[in-house]
Formats: structure tokens, C-alpha cells, sequence
């Protein structure tokens, strides 16, 4: 299995590479790496800690079931996200293609299948959606900003990107199924 699965994220990275690359390039400008690697911070924890923390301000009726709601959804998805991780292996692009792809921000770890930065902003977006979303005219262009920068800064391939998203909208998905 784990032979084939690499073998499967080869030939994807190969695809990938010159469309990473290309959006690697615009990270040269100043300004957007300055906009990127902020997004990326944030997106590391400190806004969801705060979007989670801010509940029963936000809901005054139900914000401490919100609260937990958010929270145990985020505790699940980071056990599934870390499971998969390390589970598949898969190399981040500047690693790969360390000559063509350059890391512009420390990563964490070696691998980069799925984007859990994107994971966590599409699930809180979805979460928001459904509890508050007056605040989507801040969430949705923040979630897009974390989930571009996690490849224009050369960390992640567009489908990690792309399966973190998914990953995060069915965690989110479920969560309000489950919990409402």
C-alpha cells in the first residue's frame, strides 16, 4: 500500500511542480510574501483560538455549546489530519524540488499531504457559516489568503491544499450534523 501510495504522489507531484511554481514566483514581490506569511501565521492557531474563545460573546445564547462544539471538532480533525500525515508521507514541494521551489517560511515537519492550515480554515468558515455568518466577510478572504499562501510560500502542493480543504469541510459538515 504505502509503496503505491508513493508512487501515486510522484506522478501527482510531477503534475503539480510547474503550477507550484508559478505560484511560488508571485512570493517574490514583497508585499504579497509579507500577506502571505502573515495569513500563514495566523492560520497556525491564533485566530481559530480566538474565534473559538470569542463564542459566548458572539452567541450569547449558545456560544459555550459553540464553544465546545469548535473545539472538539479541532481536536478531532488535527488526530485525522496527523494520522494522514504521517500515514502518506507525502514530501513537501520544496524538498522534492528543492531547486526549483524554494521554502520561504520554517515548516513543521518534512510532509505536507493534506494542508491542515487549510483544513482548519475551511472548517471554521463552514462552522461560522452556520453560527454567525455575519462574520464570513472576514473569514472567507482569510481562509483564502492561508490556503494560497501554503503553497505560494512553497510549503504545500495545490492538492494538498485542496484535500485539506475537504478534509475541513467534511470535519465541519458532520460536526454541525452531529451537534447541530
Amino acid at each position: 500500500m504505502k509503496a503505491r501510495t508513493l508512487a501515486a504522489f510522484e506522478r501527482l507531484d510531477l503534475m503539480e511542480w510547474r503550477l507550484c511554481q508559478r505560484i511560488a514566483h508571485f512570493s517574490l514581490y514583497r508585499p504579497w510574501l509579507a500577506t502571505l506569511r502573515l495569513a500563514s501565521k495566523l492560520g497556525d492557531w491564533p485566530v481559530w483560538v480566538a474565534l473559538i474563545a470569542a463564542q459566548p460573546w458572539i452567541q450569547e445564547k449558545d456560544g459555550v455549546t459553540y464553544l465546545l462544539q469548535y473545539s472538539i471538532t479541532a481536536l478531532l480533525a488535527i488526530a485525522v489530519y496527523r494520522l494522514i500525515k504521517t500515514r502518506l508521507c507525502r514530501e513537501r514541494p520544496f524538498i522534492t524540488f528543492n531547486t526549483s521551489i524554494t521554502c520561504l517560511e520554517p515548516a513543521r515537519d518534512r510532509y505536507s499531504f493534506p494542508s491542515g492550515h487549510t483544513m482548519h480554515a475551511v472548517m471554521f468558515c463552514v462552522l461560522t457559516a452556520a453560527h454567525a455568518p455575519l462574520l464570513l466577510s472576514w473569514m472567507v478572504p482569510l481562509a483564502l489568503l492561508i490556503a494560497m499562501s501554503r503553497v505560494g510560500l512553497g510549503l504545500h502542493y495545490v492538492s494538498d491544499v485542496i484535500a485539506g480543504g475537504i478534509i475541513g469541510y467534511a470535519f465541519a459538515v458532520t460536526s454541525l450534523a452531529l451537534l447541530g
